[in-house]
C-alpha cells in the first residue's frame, strides 16, 4: 500500500468542497490523539491502535469531520487510509464478515471464501500490524462492530464515526459533533443560494442558520431550496421554516433536519418526489438515471433530469465517478458519470413518506423492474466476453444501446464499480420473499459475469455468498434441485479451502435434495463429491464406497464419460490404500471405457495409470509394457505432452531395471518434445 486513500465502498474518491468551521472538535481530535493512551485498568499504554471517534446525529457532518481529520493525519500513515460504511444506506448494521472482507480487499489481502467472521478480523488486524495505517469507519452503530476491527499495534489509527460512545472500547472519548458555528453555517448557505444573496441580508442569514441548528444536511436542503427559487428572500425561508412548527415524532436534535426536508420535499413535482421516495429502493443507495427509470417507470431522460434537480435541492449528492468507457453505452448523463448517493440521513424520512403515499404491491413492482434491468445488463456484460458471431453476442446485438457495452473492458470496469451495489441488489432480491424467480434469475447472471470477467477463483468469495443466497431461496420455496445445486457449489468452495468436514456436510445434504428432486446429475454429482470428500480426509474405504455407488448410478444410465472418470477415481483410492489388484482392475476398466467412446487420449492416460500401479505393484517388465502401450495410444492421440511424460517414465523404469542406455534415449527424446526450456523445469 501506499500513502494513497482506498475505499472499501467505492473505488474512487471525488473532489470535496472546502471544508468549514469545527475549529473546536479539530483541535479537540488533536489533542485526544496526543494523549498519552493509558489502559484504564493497569494503567499501561494500551497496545492497540488509538481510536477516535466522532460522535453525532446522522446529517451533522460527522462524516465530514472525520473525513477531514483522516486528511490531515494521512501524511503521518504511509500504509495508507482504508474507509468501511459499517451501516448499510437503510440503517441495518453491515455483517461483520462483510466489513472485514472490504477492509482485506482494499489492503490487497483476499481472504478464503466463507471464513468465519473471528478468523476475517483476525486477518484485518494481523494485516494492518505490519503497516503504519489509518482506518476509517463510518457510522458504526456499537463498539460491537468496532472493536474486532481496531490494529493490534499503536502504530495505526483508528477513526470511527458513531451517533454516540462506543460503550466497550478502552479509552475512548468521543467528540461531539453540533451544529456549525454561525459564521461557517452562513457561509454553507452560500455556497448553494449565492454569497449576494446573504450579504445583502446577513442578519436573515444567521437566523436561518439558527432554524437549520447549524447542521449541514438541513442548510443544504435550505440552500437547494434558495437556489431553486432566485427571487424568493433568505428571511422568506426563515420565517417558513418557523411557521412549520415543531416536529412532534421527531428526537428534539433531529427536528432542524425533519422541517428543512419537509419544506423542500412538500415543494417538489409529485413525479420527482416520487422518483426521490423509491430511491430509497436502489441497491447500496446507489442510483444512476436508469435504475431510476426502472423503478420509477419513466423515461430515462426523465429520470435523469429529476436526479439532476434532486441534487442541485441537495437531497443526492453525487458518486464517484467511473470515468470514461466504463459504463455502458447511452449512459451519459451530464452529473460527473450520472451516478448518485441518497444522503443516509434523509432515509428514514423518506421512508416515512413511502408508508404514508406508495401501496406495498407498488413498491414490490418498482424493485422488480429495477431488478430486472439489472438481469439484463448483467447478461450484456458477460455477453460481450463471448467469442463473435456467438449466440450470445447475437443476444447482445439485439439489446437497446443503453443495455449495450462497448468492450470487454467496459464491461469489466462497470462490474467492478458497481459490484456493491450489485451484490446488494442479489441479497435485497433474495430477502424480499415475493420475487423468487427474479431473485434466482439476478444471482445466476452475477455469478456468471463475475466468472466471464475474473474467473472462478478470484471471485470465489463473492460466490460463496451467492450461492447461499440462492440456497435461501430455494429453502424457503421447497425447490429441491436448486437446493442441490447450490449446496454442490458451497461445497465445493469449502473443499478448496480445506474445510473439508463442512463440504462433506454439504455434500450430503445435496444428495439428500437431489433424491427428493429425483435429479439423477444431482445425486450422482454429490455421490461423486462425498467420494472426494472421503478421499481427502485419507478414507479409502469410505472413498471407495461412495465412488462405487456414484459408478453403479452412471452405470445404469449409461452415462460412459462419468463412467470412465469414476473408474480412474476409484482405481486412485484403492492405489492409495494398497490394493493394487483392485487399482488396475477399475484402470483397465477405464481403458476399456474410452476405448467404447474413441478417446485416443482418455486410452494414453488410462494406460499410463496403469503402468504406474504395476510398478508400485512391484512388476516393472509389465509395466515397462504397458507405458509403451501408452506411448502408442499417445503418438495416436497427438499429445506430445502426454508423450513426454510417458518417455520419462519409460526412462525412470529403465533406469531401475538397470537400462541406463535406454533410460538416456527415452529422456532425451523428452526433452526434444518438450522443448529446452520445460525439459529444464
Amino acid at each position: 500500500m501506499t500513502d494513497q486513500a482506498v475505499d472499501v465502498n467505492s473505488p474512487d474518491r471525488i473532489a470535496e468542497p472546502p471544508f468549514l468551521g469545527r475549529r473546536r472538535e479539530l483541535a479537540e481530535l488533536r489533542a485526544d490523539l496526543e494523549r498519552a493512551g493509558l489502559n484504564t485498568i493497569s494503567g499501561r499504554k494500551e497496545p492497540r491502535a488509538r481510536v477516535l471517534l466522532v460522535a453525532g446525529r446522522p446529517g451533522s457532518g460527522r462524516t465530514a469531520l472525520a473525513e477531514e481529520i483522516t486528511r490531515r493525519l494521512r501524511d503521518g500513515y504511509p500504509g495508507g487510509v482504508v474507509r468501511a460504511a459499517l451501516t448499510e444506506p437503510g440503517g441495518d448494521p453491515v455483517p461483520g464478515e462483510r466489513s472485514a472482507r472490504a477492509v482485506l480487499a482494499a489492503l490487497g489481502v483476499q481472504a478464503p471464501p466463507g471464513e468465519a467472521e473471528d478468523a476475517l478480523t483476525q486477518r484485518v488486524r494481523e494485516t494492518l500490524a505490519a503497516r503504519k495505517a489509518l482506518l476509517l469507519l463510518d457510522d458504526a452503530l456499537d463498539a460491537e462492530q468496532v472493536d474486532p476491527l481496531v490494529p493490534d499495534t499503536p502504530d495505526c489509527l483508528v477513526v470511527a464515526v458513531s451517533r454516540g460512545p462506543l460503550t466497550g472500547i478502552p479509552d475512548v472519548r468521543p467528540c461531539t459533533v453540533g451544529g456549525l458555528d454561525s459564521a461557517a453555517a452562513v457561509e454553507l448557505l452560500g455556497r448553494y443560494a449565492g454569497a449576494v444573496r446573504i450579504t445583502v441580508d446577513p442578519q436573515a442569514a444567521e437566523s436561518l442558520a439558527e432554524e437549520c441548528g447549524g447542521q449541514p444536511a438541513a442548510l443544504l436542503l435550505a440552500g437547494g431550496w434558495l437556489a431553486a427559487r432566485p427571487t424568493a428572500s433568505v428571511a422568506d425561508l426563515a420565517r417558513r421554516l418557523r411557521d412549520l412548527g415543531p416536529e412532534p415524532d421527531v428526537p428534539v436534535g433531529d427536528r432542524p433536519l425533519a422541517r428543512a426536508f419537509r419544506l423542500a420535499y412538500d415543494a417538489l413535482p409529485s413525479s420527482v418526489a416520487y422518483t426521490l421516495r423509491l430511491l430509497t429502493l436502489a441497491p447500496a443507495g446507489l442510483a444512476d438515471a436508469h435504475t431510476a427509470s426502472a423503478l420509477a417507470g419513466c423515461s430515462v431522460p426523465s429520470a435523469a433530469a429529476a436526479l439532476r434537480d434532486l441534487a442541485g435541492l441537495g437531497m443526492l449528492r453525487p458518486a464517484p465517478g467511473a470515468g470514461p468507457g466504463q459504463v455502458p453505452a447511452g449512459r451519459r448523463e451530464d452529473s460527473a458519470d450520472g451516478r448518485y448517493v441518497l444522503p443516509g440521513c434523509l432515509v428514514p424520512l423518506l421512508r416515512a413518506r413511502t408508508q404514508l403515499q406508495d401501496r406495498p404491491g407498488e413498491l414490490r413492482l418498482a424493485r422488480a423492474r429495477m431488478l430486472e434491468r439489472t438481469v439484463r445488463l448483467l447478461r450484456s456484460c458477460r455477453a460481450v466476453t463471448e467469442p463473435d458471431g456467438s449466440p450470445a453476442r447475437k443476444q447482445l446485438a439485439a439489446l437497446p444501446r443503453a443495455m449495450r457495452f462497448p468492450s470487454a473492458a467496459a464491461a469489466a470496469s462497470w462490474l467492478r464499480l458497481n459490484r456493491p451495489a450489485l451484490l446488494a441488489a442479489a441479497r435485497v432480491a433474495a430477502q424480499d420473499g415475493e420475487l423468487d424467480t427474479l431473485a434466482r434469475r439476478l444471482v445466476a447472471a452475477l455469478v456468471r459475469a463475475l466468472a466471464a470477467h475474473e474467473g472462478t477463483e478470484a471471485a470465489a468469495p463473492d460466490l460463496y455468498g451467492l450461492h447461499h443466497l440462492v440456497l435461501d431461496v430455494a429453502q424457503r420455496r421447497g425447490l429441491h434441485r436448486e437446493r442441490a445445486a447450490a449446496l454442490l457449489n458451497i461445497g465445493d468452495l469449502d473443499a478448496r479451502t480445506g474445510r473439508t468436514g463442512d463440504a462433506l456436510a454439504r455434500y450430503r445434504a445435496a444428495l439428500d435434495a437431489g433424491r427428493a428432486a429425483q435429479d439423477h446429475y444431482a445425486t450422482g454429482r454429490a455421490m461423486e463429491s462425498v467420494g472426494g470428500a472421503y478421499q481427502d480426509l485419507k478414507d479409502w474405504h469410505r472413498a471407495a464406497d461412495w465412488y462405487g455407488r456414484a459408478l453403479a448410478q452412471r452405470l445404469s444410465r449409461g452415462e460412459r464419460p462419468d463412467e470412465a472418470r469414476l473408474y480412474g477415481r476409484l482405481a486412485t483410492v484403492h492405489a492409495y490404500a494398497g490394493a493394487y489388484d483392485d487399482a488396475l482392475r477399475e484402470w483397465r476398466a477405464a481403458v476399456a471405457c474410452h476405448r467404447r467412446l474413441d478417446d485416443s487420449p482418455g486410452v494414453a492416460r488410462a494406460l499410463s495409470e496403469v503402468a504406474r500401479v504395476l510398478e508400485f505393484a512391484g512388476r516393472p517388465h509389465d509395466s515397462l509394457r504397458t507405458c509403451e502401450e501408452a506411448l502408442e495410444w499417445a503418438v495416436l492421440a497427438g499429445d506430445e505432452r502426454l508423450r513426454a511424460a510417458l518417455h520419462l517414465r519409460l526412462a525412470d523404469t529403465l533406469e531401475r531395471m538397470g537400462d541406463p542406455a535406454a533410460a538416456t534415449l527415452h529422456r532425451g527424446r523428452a526433452n526434444r518434445l518438450l522443448g529446452p526450456d520445460e525439459a529444464q523445469d
